[in-house]
């Protein structure tokens, strides 16, 4: 009992997830039509990205590039400039969760060594928002848009019109809420170098993993096909790094899974199709945005997407509705999880500000969608 409690606790949209495939089923029983429910593409592109981050993760790549980067930052304006940049441009290639669990730790170490602790919190909520924003850019940013690129058949000036207008509408949105307010020298800070870089073995495992991601974009692209690739990634990190396996998010992956189930059979019942495809039509924009709020914005995009005839919208519907909630983008979760750890008796008041920001900037980004839209 105490484990299903864990499970239903950390893992709530897969149970969710779980529930939905489950009782669908019930109605349109088990068959050789499943097999074709799942984009096994998606699937495969998410698992070999996940394993190649974590292993650069490992070797220290991302925590050196942020040391490197604050070495002689002498300001709060210019610390935090740096710390939201290196959150919005790194979760455009390392995902957002992944540039989150990085940089917020670093943050919380670098603020609390400057004796700049009553700032933080303001800065891990715009960090947050800068990985959401900002992992948009890219087919390869956030599973949403890896997944509705994979099925979508986008050309990259298709892809780019649905994102890059937000993308850049939200970093000068950043860089005016970060230049906000007064400036103060930032005292007592000193940066070490905590990574150790061990030679030829460092540099090797580093190529290899690049190498591999290499390999993934071309996948992303639709060089390469996804399966050999998928075998040289798995049977690379078994002889590299086998502990890496370890570092899979599965249930992300059983999410998919289970989703892709859900949908399946509710295009099967040609009544609840019907008026899903009536519902969805003409409305991806708001329905995107909405559907993240509750559900968050990974699954809100493999939901509506079997319902869709414009999946462009889509994208920019669930890509700005990571903002909003706390929910309507799980990486926003890892934000206060890292915060509520060092400052336990603030989660109240991050949830305030960050529902302030972020209900700030998804206005201002939904209202510049819609206008797009209509001209467009």
């Amino acid at each position: 009992m105490k484990a299903i409690k864990i499970l239903l606790k950390n893992e709530t949209v897969f149970c969710v997830s779980l529930v939905l495939a489950v009782l669908s089923a019930l109605i349109v029983h088990p068959d050789a039509g499943y097999a074709a429910y799942p984009d096994y593409r998606t699937i495969a592109l998410l698992f070999c990205l996940m394993i190649i981050v974590a292993g650069a993760q490992s070797l220290g790549i991302f925590a050196m590039l942020g040391h490197f980067l604050l070495k002689g930052a002498g300001s709060v304006k210019k610390l935090s400039a740096i710390m939201v940049l290196l959150c919005f441009f790194s979760s455009m290639v390392i995902t957002n969760d992944v540039a989150l669990i990085t940089f917020v730790p670093f943050t919380l170490m670098i603020f609390q060594m400057g004796g700049r602790i009553d700032m933080v919190l303001k800065l891990v909520v715009l960090e947050t928002i800068a990985a959401n924003l900002g992992s948009m850019a890219t087919p390869i940013g956030n599973p949403q848009n890896l997944y509705l690129y994979s099925i979508s058949g986008f050309s990259v000036p298709q892809f780019a019109w649905a994102v890059l207008p937000y993308v850049g509408i939200a970093l000068v949105m950043l860089m005016a809420a970060v230049m906000a307010g007064r400036d103060e020298p930032l005292m007592n800070v000193e940066i070490r170098e905590k990574t150790k870089r061990n030679g030829k073995k460092f540099w090797g495992k580093a190529a290899v993993f690049l190498v591999l991601l290499f390999l993934c974009l071309l996948v992303v692209f639709r060089i390469l096909p996804y399966q050999p690739v998928l075998i040289c990634v798995m049977v690379t990190v078994l002889l590299v790094d086998r502990k890496l396996y370890l570092s899979v998010d599965y249930f992300l992956l059983l999410t998919f899974l289970c989703f892709f189930v859900f949908i399946g059979n509710m295009k099967r019942i040609p009544e609840i199709n019907e008026w899903l495809v009536t519902v969805v039509n003409g409305r991806e924009l708001i329905a995107g945005i909405l559907t993240s709020q509750v559900i968050s914005n990974v699954p809100a995009a493999i939901l509506l997407s079997g319902f869709s005839s414009d999946l462009s919208a889509l994208l920019t519907g669930v890509n700005l509705g990571g903002l909003g909630t706390l929910i309507a983008s799980l990486a926003s979760l890892i934000s206060i999880k890292f915060f509520a750890r060092v400052y336990p008796n603030e989660k109240g008041k991050f949830l305030k500000v960050f529902t302030v920001w972020n209900v700030l900037f998804l206005i201002v980004l939904a209202v510049a969608a819609m206008l797009l839209e209509a001209v467009a």
